[in-house]
């Protein structure tokens, strides 16, 4: 018998679960990638909404005529047979001196609804499923996403249609990434976790790239585009999410990795789901210092309240969704939350506003400081795998998050002040930064909001990850509005106050991890005698 080819010996070395598991993963990252891809534009296109105007020729209109150096009248000229007008200063209204405030203005209200919409979305999306739920928020966003850049044909100058169009766009993104985490974690176990996710939660950087170089190609010629083409992407994104997602390994046959062990108490009315207690005698392996140190509310043997979760029971025996207020229950959620918030707050702060910084700084036009902005996510995508990489490694999330904040303050620091000193220092620090900053918020999203909505207390209550996910992202979105909001505010009086905001918001992050960073380090390692309650099967 002939030998088989190299090909097919590659693939039939895999089983059928593993490639379902490649699949989904593949699947999973492009669908959020697509989201990213469509919240870029608008950091591009600012430096086109507003130009740099010589002085005393703010607002000043300017006429491209048969003769080119009258500049006497607005530019008109004819695109698909529509009139579109501009300025010398860029389009009204972002065309005058408050210009900064009224871009805030924009980022603020996409990502003030989408913080409000995303409690909201993991209540929602537990309680839908999760292929129909994502496809939905992503047909609409990908409406209202072109829907702004039509706002350029159509010759739109109101500033109520691109604020109205962006709190609705941030509305139907909350649908993206409470289902996107709550479906891979299905699919995936606590095993490396922090790996598989930081090489997973990569797609927030190469969409941030992809919607960089897509919006900056047409930004200086055609900026409706930049939102258009990005907007039909996520759309059809949604279609291919509708053809081709599997929510659960369990929908088509596949083993599932997520524990199906629990003891079980029925009254009912309700079904009582309580941790097991474990002694020394009983033969399980040894406790993830995860849940041992950061997840249980502490280390001693009686169960603690916390660890009992009452759902309401039903004659299917299925389980029920987790209320709002157990979520916020359980060990490690509150702080994670509140830490999210302030690292996103920088995260976002450099989303939006590194394109503009860039042109401001360096005196680049918009499309090559788009260009050179996507290496703050370049070193956003080595940041994230790091971060998952060390905290698999020590087992310490809280830890591992705490020391790349820790160095991302005084980083921020350096890059305020050599960026002004040319192009290189600029593009060395973007990507340290990139890495720094990315680092903690992209294991607190992905790998930590894992862990929480899988605690053990919750006995494989899949139900409650969407929920515990939206309550941590959706925290975290409070700080991505008001990062921008601030910049805004406060970029007039000079750049240096923002790094200076950047720097302190690093600081109060750290700051809520400080009891969760020092309950690891004095906890005993996994062979200290502490047995877990269950292994994963």
């Amino acid at each position: 018998m002939a030998r088989l080819p190299v090909g097919i010996r590659f693939i039939i070395s895999f089983s059928r679960d593993q490639w379902y598991r490649a699949f989904i993963f593949l699947l999973t990252f492009l669908l959020y990638a697509s989201f990213h891809l469509s919240r870029k534009p608008i950091s591009i296109v600012k430096g086109e909404l507003h130009k740099q105007c010589a002085a005393g020729d703010e607002a000043e209109p300017r006429f491209n005529g048969p003769s080119s150096s009258t500049r006497h009248g607005p530019t008109h000229w004819l695109l698909n047979n529509v009139t579109v007008t501009e300025t010398d200063c860029g389009w009204a209204p972002f065309d005058k001196n408050n210009y900064q405030q009224l871009l805030g203005a924009l980022d603020y209200s996409f990502l003030c609804a989408y913080a409000i919409g995303m409690y909201l979305s993991g209540i929602i999306g537990e309680r839908l499923p999760i292929r129909y739920y994502l496809t939905f928020g992503m047909l609409a966003s990908g409406a209202f996403t072109a829907l702004f850049g039509l706002g350029y044909f159509y010759n739109i100058h109101s500033l109520g249609f691109y604020v109205v169009t962006q709190i609705i766009n941030g509305l139907v993104q909350t649908t993206g990434w409470p289902s996107v985490v709550t479906c891979l974690s299905n699919w995936f176990g606590k095993g490396r976790r922090g790996l598989i996710m930081g090489i997973w939660n990569s797609h927030t950087s190469v969409g941030n790239i992809l919607g960089s170089l897509i919006a900056g190609y047409w930004v200086s010629t055609c900026w409706g585009l930049s939102f258009i083409v990005p907007g039909t992407i996520v759309a059809a994104m949604g279609l291919v999410c509708f053809l081709f997602l599997i929510e659960h390994p369990k929908d088509i046959k596949c083993s599932s990795t997520l524990p199906t062990h629990s003891r079980v108490s029925e009254n009912g009315v309700n079904r009582f789901r309580l941790q097991k207690q474990s002694t020394h005698s009983e033969k399980n392996g040894p406790l993830d210092p995860e849940l041992q140190c950061l997840l249980l509310s502490d280390g001693k043997s009686s169960l603690h309240p916390s660890h009992i979760v009452v759902l309401p029971g039903d004659s299917s025996g299925s389980m029920a969704a987790i209320s709002f207020t157990g979520a916020l229950r359980i060990p490690g959620v509150i702080e994670f939350s509140l830490c999210l918030l302030f690292a996103k707050l920088v995260s976002y702060t450099f989303l939006f506003w590194l394109p503009l910084y860039i042109t401001n700084v360096d005196h680049l036009d918009a499309k090559k400081a788009g260009e050179l902005s996507t290496l703050f996510d370049v070193g956003g995508i080595f940041g994230g795998i790091l971060a998952g990489v060390i905290s698999d490694r020590l087992e310490k999330r809280a830890s591992t998050c705490g020391l790349m904040l820790l160095l991302a303050a005084p980083t921020l620091y350096v890059f305020s002040s050599v960026s002004k000193m040319g192009l290189e220092a600029t593009i060395a620090m973007l990507l340290l930064s990139g890495a720094l900053v990315s680092g903690p918020y992209a294991l607190i999203t992905t790998a930590v909001s894992a862990d929480l909505g899988t605690h053990n207390s919750l006995k494989g209550n899949s139900h409650a990850l969407s929920t515990v996910t939206a309550i941590i992202d959706g925290t975290g979105s409070v700080g991505a509005a008001l990062g921008p909001l601030l910049a805004g505010l406060i970029s007039p009086s000079g750049w240096s106050n923002v790094f200076y905001m950047l720097m302190f918001a690093d600081a109060c992050a750290l700051l809520f991890l400080i009891r969760l960073i020092h309950k690891e380090l004095s906890c005993p390692g996994p062979t200290a005698g502490i047995q877990a309650p269950l292994k994963e099967h």
